[in-house]
Parts: C-alpha cells; structure tokens; sequence
C-alpha cells in the first residue's frame, strides 16, 4: 500500500509550472475517456471498434493512456482492463522472434506498454517480453540499409514515422532499466537528420514533403535523446510551430505534437496544453470518445496521451 500512496502523490501533481488552469477540467475529460476505454475492451483484451481495435499497437497505446493516470495499475480502477489488454499484446507476440502483431507501427507502440508497464504491474512474463521485443528492433535497424525501420522487421527502406514508434520505445525500454545501444539511438538520429528539408520540417521518406506530425515525431526524439541543442532540432521546433494543421492525422499528429511542445519548454507547453484542452473538452463525444479515421479506440487514446503530460507519471512522460 505504501507504493501505491507514493504512486497516487507522484500522479497527482498536476500542472507542475505556475498555471491557472484547472486541474479538475482535464481530469473530467481524462477519465470519462477513460471509461469509454474500459467500456468497449472485448474480454480478451483487445478494442472492438474496426478495424484497428484489434490491433495491439491501438490496445498498447490505449494501455498507456490508462497506466498515465496514475491509479494503481494491480488493483486500481483500470487494472483489470490493463491487465486484459496487456494479455491481448502478449498472445499476439510471436514467441520466438519476438514480433507483435502484423506491422512495425502495431510493434512500436506495444513495445512501449510493455516498457511502460514493466516494474509497474505485478506480472512476470513483461520483462523477457520487453526484452525479445526490443531485440527485435534493435536487429532489424541493424538489417536495414537507413540504420532505421519501415512495415516489417525485413524492410529495407524506412520511414519517419514507424521509425519514430520504435525509437520512442527505445527510450522507453531504457528508462525501464534495460540496456539500450547508444549506436541504435544515433543511427536513428542520423536518419531523421536526413529526412528534414530546408524549411526544417521532418519529411516521409526523404527530405520532401514535410507535415506537421512527422516533424513533432522528429522534435521528440531528439528530445528524448537530450539532442535540443542540435540545429535539427531547433530547426524542427520553429517549422513545427508554423506547420498547417492535421486534419487528416489529427489525433495522431496531437499524440506527438503534445510531447515535443512539452519538451520545448514550459512556456511553450503552457500555450499549447490550454489549446489542446479546450479543443479536446470541445470535440469529445458524449461516450467520452473522440472520433477518427483510424477509430474511436485509437483517436481516445492519442488525445488521451496527449492531456497525459500534465500528470508528469509515466517515466517517458518526464523532462
């Protein structure tokens, strides 16, 4: 019980810079999103929206949204849907390569509710899984001919966007403890650093074409490796400011771009935190859902990690 009152405290320290919003007002929209979340979890884990609902990646983030409120993951509100929905990502491993799900993206962000949950909830069998599915990224950007990643762990071309999901866990699995390659990192940088255009923005495969996600995809992971003094960086970060909205990718712009501009620092946290919290209490569904192209599961989710940075819980959700 005593980890528990300790994890309650850490998570209730909402809005850590001098603010004058109200802390109540996101826990509102936090939480009835989050009853959405446990609301429509099939008994096996997984999200029964279509088509992605299935998908672990979707039931890894959404695991991510619950664990970063901070309750008790083991006996707390949400610790049966987590424990459901960290089953689910289990059973969709491939046991001997190490492999979730049918693509990189699904592998990256269920690696990451696996580093996240790890040391948190009270389950043997994350740790070895944890550690094989890092192994597997780390061999595959070994295997790739940009030192990066795209769809599956034999591709030989990249991309910013899966290779963002798999950095992320990365710096996750390191923060879990595990030990991470610093060439892996640094490769990894490499290949976004080849990606920004002149404008500094981040582009798909190549130094075209830049969009708003892609570039707060860049702007967190040169955060999370302490790289914000680089000119890739600070290039990145004013390009990301001016970026045209993503109507398109919306809540998945809103899942990265909320980290980066936390990152920034807090003045610029503070401005964009009270635009997303109004634009989220404003949009979200009467069910505590947010709607979305790739589902209600993953648009709940993103937008949900997205409020999550004023909790300050989840060890990647640090400065």
């Amino acid at each position: 019980m005593a980890l528990f009152a300790t994890q309650a405290a850490h998570a209730q320290q909402l809005f850590i810079e001098r603010t004058d919003l109200a802390a109540t007002e996101v826990d509102g929209i936090y939480v009835k999103g989050l009853q959405y979340l446990v609301k429509n979890q099939a008994p096996e884990g997984r999200w029964i929206d279509q088509p992605y609902g299935g998908e672990p990646g979707v039931c890894g983030l959404a695991v991510v949204a619950m664990l970063a409120h901070g309750d008790d993951p083991n006996v707390g509100p949400y610790s049966v849907a987590i424990r459901r929905g960290l089953d689910f990502i289990l059973s969709q491993m491939n046991k001997e390569t190490g492999y979730i799900g049918r693509s990189m993206y699904n592998h990256g962000f269920a690696t990451l509710a696996l580093a996240e949950s790890y040391g948190m909830v009270d389950d043997d069998r994350i740790g070895p899984a944890m550690e094989k599915a890092i192994n597997l990224i780390i061999s595959s950007q070994k295997a790739n001919s940009f030192s990066a990643w795209r769809y599956s762990p034999e591709s030989l071309d990249a991309d910013t966007t899966v290779s963002g999901a798999q950095v992320v866990a990365l710096f996750a699995a390191r923060n879990a403890g595990m030990s991470v390659p610093e060439e892996a990192i640094q490769k990894a940088l490499e290949y976004f650093k080849k990606c920004q255009t002149p404008e500094g923005g981040i582009g798909y495969t190549s130094a075209v074409g830049p969009n708003g996600a892609r570039t707060a995809i860049g702007c967190l992971v040169f955060s999370l490796a302490k790289s914000k003094n680089s000119p890739t960086y600070n290039q990145a970060f004013e390009f990301l400011k001016t970026a045209p909205g993503e109507a398109h990718y919306f809540h998945y712009y809103l899942y990265y771009a909320s980290q980066a501009y936390f990152h920034a620092s807090p003045t610029e946290w503070d401005a964009w935190n009270r635009k997303n919290i109004k634009t989220l209490g404003a949009t979200q569904n009467e069910d505590g859902s947010w709607s979305g192209q790739f589902g209600n599961t993953f648009s709940t989710a993103a937008s949900l990690l997205s409020l999550a940075l004023n909790y300050r819980y989840l060890p990647i959700y640090e400065r």
